[in-house]
Formats: C-alpha cells, sequence, structure tokens
C-alpha cells in the first residue's frame, strides 16, 4: 500500500504542476506584460513553488481518496 501511496503521490505531483504551469502560462497571455522579464533566480523561486504546490496538494488528494477507502472498508466489514 505504501508503493501505491507514492505512486500515486508523484503521478499526481506531476499532473498538477503540469495543470498549474498551463493555468500560470495562461493567465500571463491575458495580462500585458510589465517592467522587464524577471531574473534567473526568480523564475528558479517560482518554478520551485510550483512544485512545492503541486506536492502539497497530491499529499492531500492522495490522503483524502486513501483514507476515503479505508474508512469505506472500515464501515463494511
Amino acid at each position: 500500500m505504501i508503493k501505491a501511496s507514492l505512486l500515486i503521490m508523484a503521478v499526481l505531483t506531476v499532473l498538477i504542476s503540469i495543470g498549474l504551469r498551463w493555468r500560470e502560462e495562461r493567465l500571463a497571455a491575458l495580462r500585458p506584460a510589465k517592467g522587464p522579464r524577471p531574473g534567473w533566480i526568480a523564475a528558479q523561486k517560482r518554478k520551485a513553488n510550483r512544485w512545492v504546490t503541486a506536492a502539497t496538494l497530491a499529499a492531500i488528494t492522495t490522503l483524502v481518496v486513501l483514507g476515503g477507502l479505508h474508512w469505506l472498508r472500515v464501515w463494511q466489514g
């Protein structure tokens, strides 16, 4: 069960990160550009923030889904 939850969390992290990047790019296209482009460090901070956010959402989702499945098994038996 531990391997399954780690695999689920890894896959969800990647999928959520892709979705967050797509959302950031879509919102950036809607806004007019202001001033100079941010530097390399700012881009790396933004990328790290996206991955941490994706990992957090994946962990919460995995806990809710697998916890819910566990409680369904407890209530049935």
